[in-house]
């Protein structure tokens, strides 16, 4: 009997020292998470037959019991590396339907579409359009490869002062190849519809009226100014005071064959009419060229964005996280990913910095929380000797089993 007793125990040792082993194995996986062998001990009759006196009939393993603590998060260079600070796991889907997973090592396949190494495809809640998230359902995130759009310039804000000492010019009517039929211009740069750049110039007039000025506009030399010329009116104070909300519409004017008309609303409100100098402020206006990817941006709460050489950026999606009742009883599909189970409770699924859900590092990665090497080289010290120990009891066993023998003999 103790040679059966002793057995249980040699296999246990060994099968706590293969999980030991998997742990050491797996210190540098990405995203990993160590386990722990769990045991009983083992009797030959039933809990109603069982006497004060019954020796127990040796060990036997009940489990091998993930540990989902979790790792140290190192910084890395690359923008897909994302890392979960805090609960939750992200989620992917491949062939045998969705898996989740710790590990954050994404990168991105010839279709643009972000993957694990096991090419499984990292899932997000799509735009809604309204400028939020449709979290009712998932799909994959596909990275923008293409030229990010242009978009037309239709409005123009100019800041500037006029000096209030200005008189008419000396020569009229306007025109803007001669410098002494105005007093002021400012010129900037505006974008058709297909990104092309122009160059637009506002002209500033002085009339004889006390405290008003036309205003002239002059796109790729063509005048858009409509008739009547609109004028703005300045206040005693210097302050504009017509038009009220500071609006100058202007005609459109066709600039490009294959684009659409540039047609400019211009906001005078910035502008003022004091002292005895003329100063251009900033000039703002809503229209930008066409523009290259330039990088992909992961907010802390998982939205992720391609950012463009233009300036603009556009929302991809969101990444879609999970988090599970009983994580114990998640389904191991190895490549460090799990599956829901009967056992782990349905997905509970949420956004990063929501509820209990972790914040999302991008340009990072979990380590695996096994890469503490000291405890499980304790750990392997003890599973050594309790091996040890058993195959002594086994050997002690021999010796008094050669001793009888003798006896008999």
């Amino acid at each position: 009997m103790p040679f059966n007793i002793a057995l249980s125990g040699l296999n246990a040792a060994s099968s706590d020292l293969e999980v030991t082993a998997n742990n050491i194995a797996n210190t540098n996986t990405v995203g990993f998470k160590g386990s722990r062998a769990d045991f009983a001990d083992v009797f030959s009759s039933t809990g109603l037959n069982l006497s004060s006196t019954a020796i127990g009939s040796g060990v036997r393993l009940t489990g091998v019991t993930q540990q989902f603590g979790n790792g140290d998060i190192e910084t890395t260079q690359n923008s897909l590396d994302l890392a979960i600070s805090g609960n939750g796991f992200f989620t992917t889907k491949g062939t045998n339907g969705l898996a989740y997973t710790r590990a954050g090592d994404f990168q991105q396949d010839k279709s643009g579409y972000v993957i694990t190494p096991g090419g499984n495809r990292l899932q997000v809640y799509p735009p809604d359009g309204a400028g939020g998230f449709d979290i009712s359902t998932m799909t994959d995130l596909q990275l923008v490869t293409s030229q990010g759009k242009a978009q037309a310039t239709g409005n123009v804000q100019i800041a500037f002062n006029l000096p209030a000492g200005a008189t008419a010019p000396a020569t009229a009517p306007f025109d803007p190849a001669d410098p002494t039929s105005f007093n002021q211009a400012t010129p900037f740069t505006v974008y058709d519809s297909q990104g092309g750049t122009h160059n637009a110039t506002a002209y500033y007039v002085k009339t004889a009226t006390p405290n008003q000025w036309d205003v002239h506009l002059m796109i790729d030399g063509q005048d858009a100014t409509p008739a009547p010329t609109p004028t703005m009116t300045f206040s005693s104070n210097g302050s504009l005071q017509a038009p009220a909300s500071g609006q100058l519409s202007f005609n459109p004017v066709t600039v490009s064959p294959g684009a659409d008309p540039i047609q400019l609303t211009m906001d005078m409100s910035k502008a003022t009419q004091v002292g005895s100098s003329f100063a251009t402020g900033a000039v703002n206006q809503d229209g930008f060229p066409a523009g290259q990817l330039s990088n992909i941006d992961i907010s802390a709460d998982g939205v992720v964005s391609a950012r463009f050489s233009n300036g603009q950026s556009t929302a991809l999606g969101q990444l879609a996280l999970a988090n599970f009742a009983n994580l114990q009883g998640l389904r191991q599909l190895g490549n460090t990913s799990w599956a829901e189970s009967y056992e782990s409770g349905q997905a509970v699924r949420g956004t990063a910095g929501s509820g209990k859900f972790g914040n999302i590092q991008s340009g990072a990665l979990e380590a695996s929380n096994t890469s503490d090497l000291t405890s499980q080289l304790v750990n392997m010290i003890k599973e050594q000797r309790n091996y040890q120990a058993n195959a002594q009891v086994i050997s002690t066993d021999n010796k008094l089993a050669q001793t009888i023998m003798s006896i008999t003999q």
